[in-house]
């Protein structure tokens, strides 16, 4: 059985729905999956999973949310090589910004994206709900 991470830091609750729609997406596809806040994971946990979803709002001028997560990921890129990989968050502003520049750090560190990221205008709808689910089945 595929062991799936979910990682992310959510200050509205927005980017944690899309937490639970990509959680139940890797659990429908027969992962047995972990969630964690930002604050609570760490580089070492890496080697425990075959997969980690991440997730981090737009923050500021479109940067990750700096105090917890950007501190977390920092650590955890070097480990996130030789693992499936998927990034999601929601943004109230800008047009995704964030999320593009996320996905260049990822690739210039040699992480390969299992799936394209997911984004979502604030709450997450029915197709951004929709789209966490097949980005955590993309991990399974």
């Amino acid at each position: 059985m595929s062991k799936t991470a979910i990682v992310f830091w959510s200050s509205t609750g927005n980017t944690e729905a899309m937490a639970d729609a990509v959680k139940a997406g890797a659990q429908e596809a027969g992962a047995e999956v972990s969630v964690f806040s930002a604050s609570d994971f760490t580089a070492d946990m890496v080697a425990d999973f075959d997969a980690v979803a991440l997730g981090c709002p737009a923050m500021g001028d479109e940067v990750l949310e700096e105090d917890e997560f950007q501190p977390m990921f920092d650590a955890v890129l070097p480990a996130l090589k030789d693992k499936k990989v998927a990034l999601f968050g929601s943004y109230g502003w800008g047009d995704g910004q964030w999320m593009r520049d996320w996905e260049a750090v990822c690739k210039d560190a040699g992480v390969t994206l299992a799936c394209d990221c997911v984004m979502a205008n604030e709450a997450p709808d029915d197709e951004a709900v929709a789209a966490c689910k097949a980005l955590g089945a993309a991990l399974v």
